[in-house]
């Protein structure tokens, strides 16, 4: 069975991603979709709206037959690990092409960017650190200098927007892992990444229907039927996340002090000084980003900072673990067709697949024979999706759940037969 794979976080599953499966089949001719799923920290350092079983439920729902979870340490980091870590997991399944979209559908000028990116990176490091001191945002600097080196051959504006950002990203992956998947991409349609309109074929962007949410508008026929009732069911039930508890929650650990910041995850000498003192004066989760945030700090690296913080990633652990790839697949759930085709792959899989956490230490005591390096590797991973679980049911006001470690009781099965009953 030919599959192709998807790298997603569906926050949430909507019209355009919607186009996106069904492009992705066509263009790929598979018979089976796979997707590579953020748990519940995404890749912009925010919480997912919905947790990661109720995405996969509705994913499934909408034509999706397998979703893996990508693990927390890759789902939220910049993008050539996040895309290093999904890539690698579709790579250990074996899928045949990996599909993605992007603005304009311009493949060909995405690779010439990728090979540029990788072939004269010490220049472009130090061309964009001049242009930073000159006052460039770093996408600025590094979108100039890129177009600078390549004279012409290269669009310095491919790296203005998110989705070519991440698709170069997918794609110098490919080439380090010396990957034999092809790759494929879907022009977007309707609204961009940013935008709060809705644009053509009644898609709108996922930060468009989150400020909707956010502001108690409705948000009929931007996302499938599945997908509504469930997005409308959580929020009801005050299962999404919550910024003042998240707020709270960080005010929490900056208050430990200074040096307890120090040996976090992407906490660089002197960032721990800014950090206390933003804490000290802020009202909001808006406030603390903002206070924190400067030309040489983007937001979206201040947030996926502050995430760290909140699950207390350990610096050391962290690039450890980003250096090494995935040393498992947690399979979140998979329809009929998804079934089947695990059963034709599941031995020639290179990771372990783990569809049931509470087997979990069994299954990579096998794989990597013993109480190895790649087995505590494994284990630490595990942990921090365990660790992150555990810390985004406390930013859920609704949140009655008697166990907090919900990965350890919520099974694949168990995912299906939810999907099968909706």
């Amino acid at each position: 069975m030919r599959a192709v794979g998807l790298i997603t976080e569906y926050n949430p599953f909507h019209n355009g991603h919607l186009h996106h499966l069904r492009a992705s089949r066509e263009a790929s001719g598979a018979e089976v979709a796979v997707a590579v799923m953020s748990g519940h920290f995404l890749q912009r350092g925010e919480p997912a709206l919905l947790d990661k079983w109720r995405r996969t439920e509705i994913a499934l729902r909408c034509g999706v037959d397998l979703v893996l979870e990508l693990p927390f340490v890759f789902a939220c980091a910049s993008a050539p690990d996040f895309a290093r870590g999904a890539v690698a997991c579709l790579d250990a399944l074996g899928v045949e092409a990996l599909c993605f979209g992007n603005e304009g559908g311009d493949l060909e000028g995405l690779a010439r960017c990728a090979a540029l990116l990788d072939e004269r990176a010490a220049d472009i490091e130090a061309g964009s650190a001049a242009l930073l001191r000159q006052g460039l945002s770093f996408p600025a600097a590094r979108a100039r200098v890129v177009a600078q080196l390549a004279n012409g051959a290269v669009d310095g504006k491919l790296l203005a927007t998110p989705n070519n950002i991440l698709g170069i990203a997918y794609l110098r992956a490919l080439r380090s892992l010396g990957s034999a998947i092809t790759p494929l991409t879907i022009p977007r349609l309707g609204a961009g990444y940013h935008d709060l309109t809705v644009g053509a074929g009644n898609i709108a962007s996922a930060t468009g229907i989150r400020r909707r949410l956010a502001d108690g508008e409705a948000v009929t026929g931007l996302l499938p039927a599945a997908a509504e009732e469930s997005v409308r069911q959580t929020l009801a039930a005050g299962l999404s996340p919550d910024y003042d508890l998240l707020h709270r929650l960080l005010l929490a650990r900056l208050f430990q002090g200074r040096d307890a910041l120090r040996s976090l995850h992407q906490v660089e000498h002197g960032l721990e000084g800014r950090l206390f003192k933003a804490a000290m004066a802020s009202r909001s989760w808006e406030d603390l980003v903002q206070g924190v945030k400067s030309r040489q700090f983007t937001r979206t690296r201040i947030q996926r900072l502050l995430i760290y913080l909140l699950n207390a990633v350990p610096a050391d652990e962290a690039e450890r673990l980003l250096a090494d790839g995935p040393r498992y697949l947690h399979l979140l759930g998979c329809s009929e067709r998804g079934r089947r085709y695990l059963a034709t792959v599941r031995r020639r899989a290179r990771l372990p697949l783990l569809a049931n956490l509470s087997r979990a230490r069994a299954q990579l005591l096998r794989h990597y024979g013993g109480e190895t390096e790649a087995f505590r590797q494994a284990r630490s991973m595990l942990d921090l999706d365990v660790r992150a679980t555990c810390n985004y049911t406390l930013l859920l006001p609704g949140w009655q759940g008697e166990r907090r470690d919900r990965d350890y009781f919520e099974t694949a099965r168990q995912t299906e037969e939810k999907q099968a009953e909706g």
